[in-house]
């Protein structure tokens, strides 16, 4: 069962909905122009209108995380089921791991900056959010040389730089010390 089957078949399309003409039109016509014969493409956007408008906060609203998370909702939502009847789809899975990917990255990025919002987002979109695990990396015999050896190399660094600036810092003074002998 589709997310798209439970559009009503009898509703037209975005483009002929409003027209005066659709009143006097003949029930054949009418159902050419309904969803019943509309792509899957334009059922999907008609689906996902709906969920949006649900969320928005107003009419211009389309940027808000709320309709950013409905949007990703309806196109992983109807990847999964495309992927349900074609399991051999390899490009379609990528986008699906794609479109995964990008609301998770959406998700953390609105539980560090705002926990409200993220938690009624999470609860109307009906996810459960897990944060990704740390890396973690193995720790080798030639790792821990070479990290000692970076570590040995960025502290002579340091020294070299501190014994610079110190030299600069001396210089500057000399300079300011032999400009106030000249003033006075």
């Amino acid at each position: 069962p589709s997310h798209l089957d439970d559009l009503p078949a009898t509703m037209l399309k975005k483009d002929y909905a409003n027209l005066p003409i659709m009143n006097r039109v003949d029930d054949v016509v009418k159902r050419l122009l309904s969803l019943e014969m509309a792509s899957q493409k334009e059922k999907m956007k008609v689906k996902i209108q709906q969920l949006v408008e649900k969320v928005r906060r107003s009419p211009n609203d389309n940027g808000s995380f709320e309709v950013q998370g409905k949007l990703k909702k309806g196109r992983i939502r109807t990847l999964e089921e495309h992927l349900q009847m074609h399991p051999k789809d390899k490009r379609n899975r990528r986008f699906l791991l794609m479109e995964r990917d990008r609301r998770r990255k959406m998700l953390g990025y609105l539980r560090r900056v705002n926990y409200g919002t993220f938690q009624h987002t999470c609860q109307q979109l009906g996810i459960q959010y897990s944060p990704p695990q740390p890396y973690a990396r193995r720790l080798t015999k030639r790792y821990l040389a070479k990290k000692a050896l970076c570590l040995k190399v960025f502290q002579e660094k340091q020294k070299l730089k501190a014994a610079m600036r110190l030299k600069q810092r001396r210089q500057g003074q000399a300079r300011a010390r032999a400009a106030r002998e000249q003033q006075e």
